[in-house]
């Protein structure tokens, strides 16, 4: 619901139903629904907690004090594969916040061609609209599904066709109309009713699921990218659409497709659009989460001369923008002050100190992520609800192959992880998936005729496969 009321200076403002998700949910528990997901790192799942429940806090505050609260953005240092990514990802959905992850290197200065940093917003905006329209559009599902129902018996069961005679006999009806005339009317539409009715009832048993129908479609036309066009230009499409009608085209499909299109269409029909956009622009203003990758490649090193120049622009263009400022986006104005920002990087050559002062004030808290060792690998293999080994287990169960990790086998695949990141770029947890990936090879290619046994992962089976590769630091760097 929204409750409408006015600020001090007499503007009219408009405040959207919070969403509660958070209120349960103490920076413990917070830490401890990370832990589900990913090993170690607590003080970086620490830091992100407390961040994300001062925005609680904040909903709290009195109006005058609640503006000046701005979020204690965040810069993560460490090496790829440790966690950082996957550490803002699942905080936003555990929330339900519109969150978007962008590589600070794909962003160049105001000016220049590629995109500018304004457009991350614009990404967040689309994001958050297409999150609460889906929301939205579950609410009506059961009211959408069933209007979808008579449309489809509609186009089942259509009216009569209306030849020439019989318009000629309802103007002479018309001029003179007789009780018998009319009767029959009442009999033909009673008629077409019941025969609707018995087709709807059809459908919601799924007895015709498999018949085929013709149903008007949308045509969508495709989009077309400009590169290098600022943010005022790149919504004229949009713009242009809106105005001219969208072509429909006659489609034949299954009766359980088109039920589904027309449910989603009924839906769109049902839910309000523009409440729609006040919540997913309340939404990216108080609970979106922007995550800037790899922002230590735009740290400037050299003396302010070649490409250095570009990436300090670069910065100064995320400055007004982490600082806090409105963005013109086609959905209208979206105020960045209280979004929260988490920027990482590995800063192997580069230090935050390299960024530009203005930048490093804007991210206070600064958290180290350690690098993994064996001891997490075997974490990382057995603990999280998503563990490698769970999913390699399930897939290979679909061609009937039983698959089973001894802690033993876990240990060596752990270790050789281990080694492999020692002796090649070190690309921490991602590794696992290199080593896992070369261990159940064989498996994996001859499965479809080995429906029924067992496969036991132990140490020996580990080094058989892996051992001779391992030994070689080049195959080390070129296999695993």
């Amino acid at each position: 619901m929204l409750k409408k009321f006015f600020g001090g200076n007499g503007e009219k403002k408009e405040e959207v139903k919070e969403i509660k998700s958070e209120e349960f949910l103490t920076p413990k528990e917070i830490v401890k629904e990370l832990d589900k997901y990913i090993v170690g790192q607590h003080e970086a799942k620490k830091a992100v907690a407390i961040a994300l429940r001062n925005r609680w806090r904040r909903q709290r505050l009195p109006e005058d004090m609640r503006d000046e609260v701005a979020p204690k953005n965040i810069i993560m240092i460490g090496p790829t594969g440790v966690g950082k990514t996957e550490i803002a990802r699942r905080l936003a959905k555990l929330v339900r916040a519109p969150f978007i992850k962008v590589e600070a290197t794909k962003f160049t200065e105001v000016g220049y061609v590629g995109r500018d940093v304004e457009s991350i917003i614009r990404d967040l905006v689309e994001i958050a609209v297409t999150m609460v329209k889906e929301e939205k559009m579950e609410e009506v599902k059961e009211r959408a599904k069933e209007l979808a129902y008579d449309r489809l018996a509609e186009i089942m069961v259509p009216e009569p066709q209306t030849s020439p005679q019989s318009i000629q006999s309802l103007f002479d009806v018309f001029l003179s109309p007789s009780k018998s005339t009319t009767s029959e009317t009442e009999r033909e539409q009673s008629r077409l009713r019941d025969e609707r009715n018995r087709v709807k009832k059809l459908l919601k048993e799924g007895k015709l699921d498999d018949e085929v129908v013709e149903i008007a479609v949308t045509v969508e036309s495709p989009g077309v990218n400009v590169i290098g066009i600022g943010g005022d230009l790149s919504n004229l499409q949009d713009m242009l659409s809106s105005l001219l009608p969208k072509p429909k085209k006659l489609r034949k499909m299954k009766v359980k497709e088109a039920l589904r299109y027309l449910t989603q269409e009924e839906a769109q029909k049902l839910i309000d659009m523009d409440e729609v956009i006040r919540e997913a622009i309340h939404r990216v203003e108080n609970q979106g989460i922007v995550f800037i990758d790899e922002i230590d490649k735009v740290a400037a090193r050299g003396g302010g001369r070649g490409p250095d120049v570009s990436r300090e622009g670069v910065q100064r263009d995320l400055l007004p923008i982490v600082e806090g400022c409105k963005v013109s986006t086609k959905y209208g104005l979206v105020r960045t002050d209280h979004i929260l920002f988490i920027a990482a990087g590995a800063f192997h050559i580069a230090k935050p100190s390299d960024l530009l002062p203005e930048l490093q004030g804007r991210f206070p808290i600064r958290v180290e992520l350690k690098p993994l060792t064996k001891d997490d690998f075997v974490r990382i293999l057995t603990e999280p609800k998503n563990a490698l080994t769970k999913q390699y287990k399930a897939l290979l169960e679909t061609e009937g192959v039983e698959i089973e990790f001894t802690p033993d086998g876990i240990e060596e695949i752990a270790r050789i992880a281990e080694e492999a990141n020692s002796k090649a770029e070190n690309i921490g947890a991602r590794r696992l998936h290199t080593v896992l990936e070369k261990l159940l090879e064989d498996v994996s290619f001859n499965a479809p005729e080995m429906k029924g046994q067992k496969v036991v992962i132990d140490r020996e089976y580990v080094r058989s496969k892996l051992e001779s590769i391992i030994e070689d630091e080049d195959l080390t760097k070129y296999i695993l």
